[in-house]
């Protein structure tokens, strides 16, 4: 879902279109619609100290008090400005909120030079060297970090979201601490539908989540069976969730890609949301 050639094939295709959107600013960051009725937050960058090293992350939360913890998997080029304005937006709902950089143990943020329209052959590499057994040791670790931060309700559970390769990541998260994840958001997911055994959709019985699975429409195009394996392995583990089809391309929600919808992004972001105040609650 991440290959060089398709990525390089919807730039074509979308870029000439979505200018004016997404090159509003030096970075190619386009500005987030507000929050209403946004809370005050504080924000900080944090080092988290893992077994394999010290993860340099983004860490955001409401000032009123205590509220529920949500860590963010970013897409392959990284933690960046566009995954900080999300996660500031998110705590202004309400969120405490980790982005992490889960290229840490090759080098430090920014990973990815010219963020989100970076050349994925220049990314490529730092996503290859991940493993599953990576994403289940710094899931474990992240959510436990965030129980240890005053600003994170420890009464409440933690949500997970993940875009692109943090789709796995955030299932995965979800399967280390299953009593306290409580809601998964993936968006526009890489390899959710696998024949490795430890496939993300295999692992769905292991979690206590309620799953959001936002799916781009060539990722759909290109697997057209992964929806259905997806929602009988909900079924299957009798896990709330809602799968959907975006008329969008992969890349779609964060704000500093070329293949960024607004219209879609919000869609997605709105039910994102949903799924979090009502599992989170």
């Amino acid at each position: 879902m991440c290959d060089q050639h398709e990525q390089e094939e919807l730039h074509k295709k979308y870029t000439r279109r979505d200018f004016a959107t997404w090159a509003a600013s030096a970075g190619l960051l386009t500005t987030l619609p507000g929050v209403a009725n946004a809370v005050a937050v504080t924000e900080r960058e944090v080092s988290i100290t893992t077994p394999d090293g010290i993860c340099d992350a983004y860490f955001v939360a409401p000032t009123s008090g205590a509220a529920p913890g949500v860590l963010i998997w970013p897409d392959i080029f990284g933690l960046r400005p566009a995954f900080r304005q999300m996660g500031r937006r998110l705590a202004e709902s309400g969120y405490s909120v980790l982005v992490v950089n889960p290229f840490y143990r090759q080098k430090k943020a920014p990973t990815a030079a010219q963020a989100g329209k970076t050349p994925i052959a220049e990314v490529m590499p730092l996503m290859q060297a991940l493993t599953p057994a990576m994403h289940l040791s710094d899931g474990k670790t992240f959510v436990a970090w965030l129980d240890t931060q005053a600003e994170v309700d420890k009464k409440r559970k933690i949500g997970t979201t993940g875009y692109c390769m943090g789709g796995p990541m955030a299932v995965r998260t979800a399967t280390v601490a299953p009593d306290r994840v409580g809601a998964v958001a993936t968006f526009h997911g890489a390899a959710m539908v696998t024949a490795a055994p430890d496939s993300p959709h295999r692992l769905i019985g292991q979690t206590q989540a309620s799953y959001l699975i936002a799916i781009a429409e060539n990722d759909d195009t290109k697997d057209p069976e992964a929806k259905g394996a997806l929602r009988a392995a909900f079924d299957g583990a009798k896990r709330p969730a809602e799968v959907e089809v975006y008329p969008a391309a992969h890349g779609w929600c964060p704000p500093d890609t070329q293949v960024y919808d607004a219209t879609q992004s919000e869609r997605a972001w709105a039910r994102m949301l949903v799924t979090l105040g009502t599992a989170l609650a």
